[in-house]
């Protein structure tokens, strides 16, 4: 079984049609998840002293239009992740990404919000290749030091559909020389920089 991601992996986004890159996600991308996980979570649940859970994204909503992305999460329920706090792998064609992650769906997210707000002195504390987003949709992200981080956690609280995940992101290119172990080296450094966040967060 391959446990890396290739440039076929990332050439996936360029497929036509919602079955055949779900054919694709599936055969290139989704073992690779599984392996990560199994190396993962157990870790995690030690950092962040809560059972961790794997789900992989099977895009099961989607009727016509293929995903431009695909991810994994880790989270502290076994059924599901949108309405927590989670970490996430994942990939668009052109980078992986690696986050902690407040998506729209959580239920009082302004009390995450403001906990986040009291937390900046943490977030700008994270190393320089650290990155912010306000919506997981979107391929761009900022680093935290050029980014306006009260004013996007104002908006996180404030609008219904504004996100806030923080993270790496790890061009194709570089994620395709790497071994599958600096890889997972790579995802756990990540999470253990942002456990210390999340757990304040709570």
């Amino acid at each position: 079984m391959n446990t890396q991601f290739t440039q076929e992996a990332f050439d996936t986004f360029q497929i036509d049609g919602l079955e055949k890159r779900m054919e694709a996600i599936r055969e290139r991308i989704q073992p690779v998840f599984s392996q990560i996980g199994l190396e993962v979570s157990p870790d995690l649940t030690v950092h962040a002293e809560e059972d961790m859970y794997v789900h992989i994204a099977q895009h099961a909503r989607r009727k016509v239009n293929p995903p431009n992305d695909t991810w994994m999460a880790f989270s502290p329920n076994k059924r599901g992740y949108k309405k927590h706090p989670h970490f996430q792998v994942g990939l668009f064609d052109d980078h992986l990404f690696i986050w902690l992650a407040y998506i729209y769906e959580l239920p009082n997210k302004p009390q995450y919000a403001a906990k986040l707000l009291h937390q900046q002195k943490l977030l700008h504390a994270l190393p320089s290749d650290f990155v912010i987003s306000y919506d997981h949709m979107k391929k761009e992200a900022a680093p935290i030091e050029q980014s306006s981080l009260e004013r996007g956690l104002i908006r996180f609280r404030d609008v219904k559909k504004a996100e806030f995940l923080v993270g790496r992101h790890v061009s194709a290119d570089q994620v395709i020389t790497m071994s599958h172990d600096d890889l997972v080296k790579l995802i756990r450094n990540t999470y253990e920089q942002l456990v210390p966040i999340y757990k304040k967060v709570q």
